[in-house]
């Protein structure tokens, strides 16, 4: 049995994890929030320093906000262990960081952890270099609460398309149209953002050419698909060799 810590364990996907952590082949040993009282219901499992959590588990599962994941990551640094970051935003402060802390211990960082994203992420590769004459427009929908935008998983689709045109998506990224803006480029991808309600998430790959045009999607319709992928990776993950992994490798895509 895997024994999994949670830092962040009161927000949203810390509580869908551990909901779905039973059957899962892993067991709740330490959950950590700056607030202790905040998770005194997990008795226990409370812990009231990263000290205490690193030492209680395997592996840690990090579904916070960006400050605190680099906080997590660099404290990892020099206290070696497995990590799952599901946290997005991170920008390139956390990319560099996460780099330097996988020559010390094995961390899998995904923007989404579905596998159903991790096909579309296929998909649309695939899409893109077959389609090359194609527009692509990519569009992401989520609930009023979510603070990053575009979403991670948006960005990480934009990335996979732009790479297989062999384009550098910080030169061709479009974020929003307004006003006398002229005609679309031939290379630029556009990325946007629609906010909302409850939505989980939506991701659609769009591509558009004259007289034709094919849209992918994935809708999630509950957050527990992103805690059990995130349980399936950190069970994955425990034992692993020190690098850098990606969703795709857990998976076998």
């Amino acid at each position: 049995m895997v024994k999994v810590g949670i830092f962040g364990a009161n927000g949203k996907m810390g509580r869908e994890i551990i909901a779905n952590l039973e059957g899962s082949g892993a067991v709740l040993a330490g959950a950590y929030e700056r607030d202790p009282a905040s998770i005194a219901d997990l008795k226990d499992a409370v812990k009231t320093s990263l000290k205490e959590l690193f030492s209680s588990c395997d592996v840690v599962i990090d579904f916070s906000v960006a400050a605190a994941s680099l906080e997590l990551i660099n404290y990892a640094r020099t206290n070696p262990k497995a990590l799952v970051i599901g946290t997005t935003g991170l920008g390139d402060q956390g990319e560099n960081l996460i780099n330097l802390a996988s020559n010390s211990m094995p961390i899998l960082q995904a923007t989404n952890m579905s596998l159903g994203v991790a096909v579309l992420n296929k998909l649309s590769k695939l899409a893109s270099k077959a389609l090359e004459d194609f527009d692509i427009e990519i569009c992401e929908m989520h609930h009023r609460r979510k603070v990053d935008s575009p979403s991670g998983t948006a960005l990480t689709l934009a990335t996979s398309v732009a790479q297989a045109r062999n384009l550098d998506l910080n030169k061709v990224r479009v974020s929003g149209r307004d006003g006398q803006v002229g005609a679309r480029s031939k290379d630029e991808i556009a990325v946007m953002s629609l906010r909302g309600g409850d939505i989980v998430g939506r991701h659609t790959v769009g591509f558009y050419n004259d007289g034709e045009f094919i849209e992918l999607n994935h809708t999630a319709t509950s957050r527990a698909t992103f805690a059990k992928g995130a349980i399936k990776a950190a069970i994955w993950l425990a034992n692993k060799e020190p690098k850098r992994y990606s969703i795709d490798d857990c998976l076998g895509l």
